[in-house]
């Protein structure tokens, strides 16, 4: 699904502020392969994510989405089959719009065949807007009329991974999606988070500053640090992990302890 080979980026190259953020990046993500990514901050986990939603060129190396060459083309082409949600849930909606006029534009951003995004929505699809609104459990469906402006930020990360999912991605990029968001909130956006992921076979990369998380959703965990993937945990010994267990393989593969403190208080 998505193959990454070699891939290196510094951003301000011969300057003092000089900063390799991707040192020969190597990943493959398979079909229905759900991966939590952790790390401190500044271990190149949002730059990895850039580097796959087209944020920017690498220096080197290539990107791969099934078995094409994505390393050079535009973000806001990749945009069509790469989903992606950030920590602000003030990002990816149109407040002055409606909850049915964002559907209408995430669902005729990417759907193929019937709809164009000039077309207007029908009543066929104004009800599946209803009833995938009506999965989450908040009230939305009813509420199609209304501005997202209206909406906490909990509704408003509810909403945006449904549009972010309305037409099945090819991969599914979660950047810390909870992080801002009370714990009851939280909770509620990663249960329809496990959902919607399950239901749809969807490949996706979550990163998390929670230790608990990053070991007990998905099926695999990976540790950055300075730009490199320092870990890869999957199969039996990543179920039989603690998070205890997962911060001494850290000490153990990079020389030194784990310093960041909203991970280490997430135990």
């Amino acid at each position: 699904m998505l193959r990454m080979t070699g891939i290196s980026k510094t951003f301000n190259p011969g300057t003092v502020n000089e900063k390799k953020a991707l040192s020969k990046v190597s990943l493959t993500i398979e079909d229905g392969e759900f991966a939590t990514i952790i790390g401190s901050n500044g271990a190149g986990k949002s730059t990895l994510f850039n580097a796959i939603a087209g944020s920017f060129f690498p220096d080197e190396g290539m990107i791969e989405l099934d078995n094409r060459d994505i390393t050079y083309m535009p973000e806001y082409k990749r945009a069509l089959e790469i989903g992606r949600l950030f920590q602000d849930p003030m990002r990816g909606t149109a407040p002055h719009m409606t909850i049915e006029e964002n559907l209408a534009l995430a669902y005729m951003r990417v759907a193929k065949g019937e709809t164009s995004l000039f077309s207007r929505i029908n009543a066929k699809q104004r009800a599946m807007f209803r009833e995938r609104l009506a999965l989450l459990d908040m009230g939305l469906e009813d509420r199609m009329k209304q501005p997202v402006g209206l909406l906490s930020g909990g509704q408003r990360q509810a909403l945006t991974l449904l549009m972010a999912t309305l037409v099945a991605p090819k991969i599914l990029l979660l950047d810390e999606h909870t992080a801002a968001l009370d714990p009851a909130t939280a909770d509620k956006v990663i249960e329809l988070t496990n959902r919607i992921v399950a239901e749809n076979n969807l490949a996706c990369l979550m990163i998390t500053h929670n230790m608990h998380s990053a070991l007990e959703m998905g099926n695999r965990t990976l540790m950055m640090d300075a730009g490199r993937i320092v870990l890869d945990i999957s199969g039996p010994e990543r179920e039989g992990l603690t998070v205890d267990g997962l911060l001494k393989k850290f000490s153990a593969d990079t020389g030194k302890e784990m310093d960041n403190d909203r991970i280490l208080l997430s135990q």
